[in-house]
C-alpha cells in the first residue's frame, strides 16, 4: 500500500472529529515512515470549528462543492457581459446558493455529532462566499486542509496561510473560443435588443388600443349626428310642405279678407243710413 502524502494525512486529519485531533495526529506521525513528514504531521496545528465544517463538507460532498465552484467560476467569467441588473440578480442567486450549501455542511457537521452554532455558521457562509469570488480560495475551500475560516475578500497571503501544505490551485476551465465568446456577446446584445423592442411594441400596441377607442367613439357620434340630420331633414321637408300650401292659399285669403272688408264697411254705411232716417222720425 502506497504511504500517504503530506496533504493527504492533512485533509484525514482536518476531517476527522475535533475532539480526537491531538490523538489521532500523534498516531499518524507515528505511522508515517518518513521523518520530515512525521515532523511536519506533528506540528499540525487543530482546525477551528469552522474550517472543519467546510473541510468535512469538501470530503464528503465533493461532487456538490465541485458543481458550485464550477458555477462560480462561470458566474465570474459571465459579469463583464451583464448589465446593472443581471449583476443584481446574479448577486442574490450567489448568495442564496452561499446559504444553502452553508446550512448543508453545517448539518453534516451536526450529523457526525459536532455542535454548530450560529458564529460557526456564519464563518462557514464567508469561506464559501470567499470561494465564489477568488479562484485561489475556491481551491483552498475544495481541498479539505483549512486551518481557520476564510474571509470573502481573503488576498492571497491569507488564503495561503488559512492552508495546511501546499496551496493547491483548481484545474484550469477549458478556456473558451473567441467565435464562442463573440456569440455569447452577440446573443446578448440580441436578448438586450429583443426586449427593447418587446417594450416598443407594449407601447405602440397601447397606443392603438388608445386610437380604436377614440376612433369607436367618434364613429359613434357620427352615426348619431347622421340620425339626428336625418329627424331634421324630414321636419324640414314637412315644413317646406306647408309653407308651400299655406304660400298657395295666401293670395286666396287676402282676397276673401278684402271682400269681407268691403262687406263690412258696405253694412257700417247701410247701418249709418238707417240711424239717420231713425233720427228724422
Amino acid at each position: 500500500m502506497a504511504a500517504s502524502t503530506f496533504d493527504e494525512i492533512v485533509a484525514d486529519l482536518y476531517a476527522a472529529s475535533p475532539g480526537d485531533f491531538v490523538a489521532a495526529r500523534t498516531a499518524r506521525a507515528k505511522d508515517t515512515a518518513d521523518a520530515a513528514t512525521a515532523a511536519a504531521v506533528r506540528e499540525l496545528r487543530k482546525p477551528s470549528v469552522a474550517a472543519w465544517v467546510v473541510n468535512v463538507f469538501a470530503r464528503e460532498r465533493a461532487e456538490q462543492l465541485g458543481e458550485a465552484l464550477s458555477l462560480a467560476a462561470e458566474l465570474r467569467e459571465a459579469q463583464a457581459d451583464l448589465d446593472a441588473a443581471a449583476l443584481a440578480k446574479l448577486g442574490r442567486e450567489r448568495r442564496a446558493l452561499t446559504r444553502r450549501l452553508a446550512q448543508a455542511a453545517g448539518q453534516l457537521a451536526q450529523s457526525r455529532g459536532e455542535r454548530v452554532t450560529t458564529a460557526t455558521l456564519d464563518a462557514v457562509e464567508q469561506t464559501i462566499s470567499a470561494a465564489f469570488f477568488d479562484p485561489d480560495a475556491a481551491a483552498a475551500v475544495a481541498s479539505g486542509r483549512l486551518l481557520r475560516a476564510l474571509e470573502p475578500n481573503a488576498s492571497g497571503d491569507d488564503v495561503r496561510e488559512a492552508v495546511a501544505g501546499e496551496v493547491p490551485t483548481l484545474a484550469p476551465a477549458a478556456p473558451r473560443r473567441a467565435d464562442e465568446l463573440s456569440a455569447r456577446r452577440a446573443r446578448r446584445e440580441a436578448e438586450r435588443r429583443v426586449t427593447a423592442a418587446e417594450k416598443e411594441l407594449a407601447a405602440a400596441e397601447r397606443a392603438v388600443a388608445k386610437q380604436d377607442d377614440v376612433l369607436r367613439t367618434l364613429r359613434a357620434r357620427a352615426e348619431e349626428l347622421d340620425d339626428d340630420i336625418a329627424d331634421l331633414e324630414a321636419q324640414l321637408a314637412q315644413l317646406r310642405t306647408e309653407a308651400e300650401r299655406i304660400a298657395g292659399e295666401l293670395p286666396g285669403a287676402a282676397e276673401r279678407q278684402e271682400e269681407a272688408v268691403a262687406s263690412r264697411d258696405e253694412a257700417a254705411r247701410d247701418r249709418e243710413a238707417a240711424q239717420r232716417a231713425l233720427d228724422a222720425l
